[in-house]
């Protein structure tokens, strides 16, 4: 039997917030009941800004167009796999960019592609998308907490005053 790879796979991910400060997860189709933002790798030679939104239009079908850049982590984040769910293509985990997006379509209906990670959508709390995440990833998730919750909370007043 083959050993995985011992490297941490380059990512990125996405926290997008809509208008009343709800932001969206995923259901994972390889885990039904485990729920995450959108993520996923960096192909070669690809930026991380563009990794990302090809992340989210693949997993969530939403447009680069119904998307405004509010924030990007200062920090590149890491989460490691229980060795079970370690693979060749895995290795050990993900070093992540990640950045904050506010979804600027008034529609909040997510309709996802046919071929997308995810099996549903849902807009939840940032506090809820924290704690229903699986454990070895809510130290990440509490972290894009604190730095993001902030720039939403500034993002909803600037929407509000344009009205």
């Amino acid at each position: 039997m083959r050993r995985p790879a011992y490297y941490f796979r380059a990512g990125t991910g996405a926290v997008i917030a809509n208008r009343e400060g709800h932001v969206l997860v995923g259901e994972r189709r390889d885990r039904p009941g485990a729920w995450q933002f959108p993520q996923g790798g960096i192909e070669n030679g690809e930026e991380p800004i563009d990794a990302v939104l090809r992340e989210i239009r693949e997993e969530t079908g939403i447009s680069r167009r119904s998307l405004h850049l509010l924030a990007h982590y200062p920090d590149l984040l890491a989460y490691e796999l229980p060795r079970r769910a370690r693979s060749d293509k895995t290795g050990l985990g993900q070093v992540q960019y990640w950045f904050l997006f506010s979804f600027q379509s008034r529609d909040t209906q997510v309709r996802l592609p046919r071929h997308s990670a995810f099996t549903a959508a849902a807009w939840i709390s940032f506090n809820k998308a924290v704690a229903g995440v699986v454990g070895f990833k809510q130290p990440m998730y509490r972290k894009l907490h604190t730095e993001f919750t902030p720039a939403i909370a500034t993002a909803l007043k600037k929407m509000r005053h344009q009205r």
